[in-house]
């Protein structure tokens, strides 16, 4: 058994390669090929923060993967990171470990920012603005990626927090953007016809009225069942609603809560790696509204570890 520190990780990581294996993994578990138990969760109240433990395998592959990844809000008042985590990878064949990967929450990270790349270019229009909410790790690492498949370097930023906000602002800068700071998450939809969500809110940030005719929306930050970014009724009125698991967003993130007000119907939703595989459509008109939900799958971690 090896283990690989998260210096030595950065050091692995190849995008376009993550890319390509991660689209794989996605078609893999859209055409019933994986083996992925319900996510297990820790929540905890003082200190606030939550942990997720997911697994899964394909189905005749070499290996099997379990993650443990977390998220506490206060770690900054000491200088820690918010995220945690590692991944732990065994032969599928014996159940021999095979590799600690002390990533940090590192991996998670990357390969969520790589499926918004991937929902950005299997489902968006030609870029000409994106928008970005929240001011986390991932505002940054979606922004970043986006230039793998993108031009467009004008971004329109809402923050809750004011010093956050200006602090994202500037890492955004200096990765080439332009980028403008607005007062309320509906002046973000105004502007742009890429959208991505990226905080913890428990209330809806934008509404059915906020979102402009051709806009594509990728949520990211809703990922339990108490976590709300958009206002239900978008996803009724969208013309495509994409989901990374269908039987992870019935239970959590932006579907669910779409699904409890009966805004939408389970058989509306397809599935990520049904579009990729050209099973489903996806946009198929410039004016279509496209939403992508995504909770994050272990077949993602499997396959980045």
């Amino acid at each position: 058994m090896i283990t690989i520190d998260l210096d030595q990780i950065k050091d692995l990581i190849n995008i376009e390669i993550l890319v390509q294996r991660i689209e794989e993994g996605f078609i893999q578990y859209s055409n019933g090929n994986c083996v992925v138990p319900p996510v297990g969760e820790l929540l905890f109240d003082n200190p606030n923060g939550e942990v997720h433990i997911k697994s899964g395998y394909v189905i005749g592959g070499d290996y099997y993967v379990i993650k443990i990844a977390s998220g506490f809000k206060n770690n900054y008042l000491g200088g820690i990171p918010n995220g945690q985590g590692m991944m732990l990878l065994f032969n599928q064949g014996t159940g021999e470990p095979l590799a600690v990967i002390k990533d940090e929450g590192y991996l998670t990270d990357i390969r969520t920012a790589i499926a918004g790349l991937i929902c950005a270019k299997t489902l968006s229009n030609e870029v000409k603005s994106i928008g970005i909410i929240g001011t986390g790790i991932q505002a940054r690492l979606q922004a970043q990626f986006l230039k793998h498949i993108s031009n467009c370097r004008d971004i329109v930023l809402w923050g809750r927090n004011k010093k956050n906000t200006e602090k994202c602002k500037e890492d955004l800068t200096r990765l080439g953007f332009l980028v403008r700071i607005v007062s309320l998450p509906n002046k973000v939809a105004k502007s742009c016809n890429l959208i991505i969500t990226t905080t913890s809110s428990k209330t809806p940030l934008l509404k059915k009225l906020d979102i402009n005719e051709g806009t594509h929306i990728t949520a990211v930050g809703s990922d339990t069942p108490f976590k709300n970014e958009l206002e239900p009724s978008i996803l009724s009125m969208a013309n495509i609603v994409v989901a990374d698991s269908i039987s992870q967003c019935l239970h959590r993130a932006e579907i669910s809560h779409a699904i409890k007000k009966n805004d939408i119907i389970k058989d509306k939703i397809i599935e990520l790696g049904s579009v990729l595989s050209g099973c489903k459509n996806g946009r198929t008109q410039k004016e279509q509204i496209t939403v992508s939900d995504l909770t994050g799958i272990a077949i993602q971690d499997l396959n980045i570890a």
